[in-house]
């Protein structure tokens, strides 16, 4: 290609590299470079945090010796799996929206350099169409032709020098492009795994819930008296109180003796040692949570103690997730609620041991019952479908702490 033929092509190869692709559709939308980055890491951190559970859960569901706990594990593992398809899908969509920035502050930089290429190769046209003849029939159109051919004899390097620059970004913009299909192709994949993953969680838990049909007697009974519990709470906390005094309740009846057999000869008869944990060993078992989690991967939009709309300080920890997310167990528990409550959503909140609670609200769907015994990890429902909020509040025997110091 000749020079001048390589001027002229300039503006095209401008317009086919920095043509919007597909890919700047399915960008997602960030307020600043910083904060896109900043979004790729925690993305790429929860990814590899959520395929290290999921390793963990389905290690110990190959080691499960009763169903019931292999399906408990296994339904943990497809959960964590999920998380991890859902944080590399923001993996991915940060990176678009990374690549789709550059690309255009490329294309605003060659705007600029390429106005006197234009306007130059302008020039070079119009003097190639003059015919030969008109430049011969013209006084002093010999003199004129020899000092044009001059000027280009000494302007053609300068012109190709300094285009050379734009030559080198138009590559780097090609190189983008190329960058941002891949991209979108590892997002599209990561679609359709997520998919795939949610098809399995569903197909687990309705087994789940069939194998659990003997107990749903009580279950329902449990539940009435939960949601008779909710309708008699002033509020939230009250109604986490009600059910913490519940909760105590139930695990002082349980911890009771049970009746003796009157031995066959009474003047034999010993007085039994108390078998019930101390004082000492119930303040131990407070101290810490082990294996708590957050229920899922996202921004933080509130902190703990952090004020809020209404004038008080925050509870708990407020995540915004992506639309549809999973929604996890933050630890093993009891499920001592599950359902509506007046302006929070869906919530669930979770008995665990040692008198600690956690309550998990904003959620759209829940796919747990009151009574069920879940593992740390285990799913518990799905976020909104619209910029939804996810609130976790983890109390000690019901006083507000901070979930973030008990993460494992």
């Amino acid at each position: 290609m000749t020079p001048r033929i390589r001027l002229l092509a300039l503006p095209l190869l401008l317009a086919i590299t920095l043509a919007p692709g597909a890919s700047a559709q399915r960008a997602a939308q960030y307020e600043s470079v910083e904060e896109t980055r900043n979004a790729m890491e925690r993305a790429l951190a929860e990814r590899s945090a959520a395929e290290a559970r999921a390793q963990r859960f389905e290690a110990a569901a190959s080691r499960a010796g009763e169903a019931a706990e292999r399906t408990g594990r296994q339904a943990a593992a497809l959960a964590a799996r999920i998380q991890e398809s859902e944080a590399g899908i923001a993996v991915a969509e940060a990176r678009l929206t990374l690549i789709e920035g550059q690309r255009e502050r490329l294309a605003t930089r060659l705007a600029q350099r390429q106005q006197p290429v234009v306007r130059l190769t302008g020039a070079l046209q119009r003097f190639s169409r003059r015919p030969l003849g008109l430049s011969v029939m013209r006084p002093g159109s010999v003199k004129e032709m020899v000092y044009l051919r001059a000027m280009l004899a000494s302007t053609l390097p300068e012109v190709q020098r300094r285009t050379a620059a734009l030559r080198s970004e138009i590559e780097h913009g090609n190189a983008l492009r190329g960058e941002a299909g891949r991209t979108l192709v590892a997002l599209r994949g990561e679609e359709k795994l997520l998919q795939q993953r949610r098809t399995e969680l569903a197909a687990l838990e309705t087994r789940q819930r069939l194998a659990s049909r003997r107990a749903s007697g009580d279950a329902d009974r449990e539940a009435e008296r939960a949601l008779a519990l909710a309708e008699e709470a002033r509020d939230l906390d009250g109604l986490v109180e009600r059910l913490d005094a519940a909760g105590s309740l139930r695990e002082e009846l349980a911890a009771l003796p049970g009746p003796i057999i009157r031995p066959p000869r009474p003047a034999d008869s010993e007085v039994l040692a108390d078998t019930r944990p101390s004082s000492t060993a119930t303040l131990a078992a407070r101290r810490g949570l082990s294996g708590y989690q957050l229920p899922v991967a996202g921004r933080t939009v509130a902190g703990f103690g952090a004020p809020t709309g209404s004038g008080v300080l925050s509870q708990g920890v407020s995540l915004m997730p992506r639309a549809g997310a999973l929604v996890v167990a933050p630890g093993g528990g009891r499920v001592a609620f599950a359902g509506p409550y007046r302006g929070y959503g869906r919530i669930v909140i979770l008995e665990h041991e040692g008198g600690w609670t956690s309550l998990v609200t904003g959620m759209a769907r829940v796919d747990v019952r009151v009574g069920d015994e879940l593992l740390g990890g285990a799913p518990l429902g799905v976020a909104g479908p619209t910029r939804p909020v996810v609130t976790l509040e983890l109390r000690r025997d019901g006083r507000p702490v901070n979930p973030l110091e008990f993460l494992g």
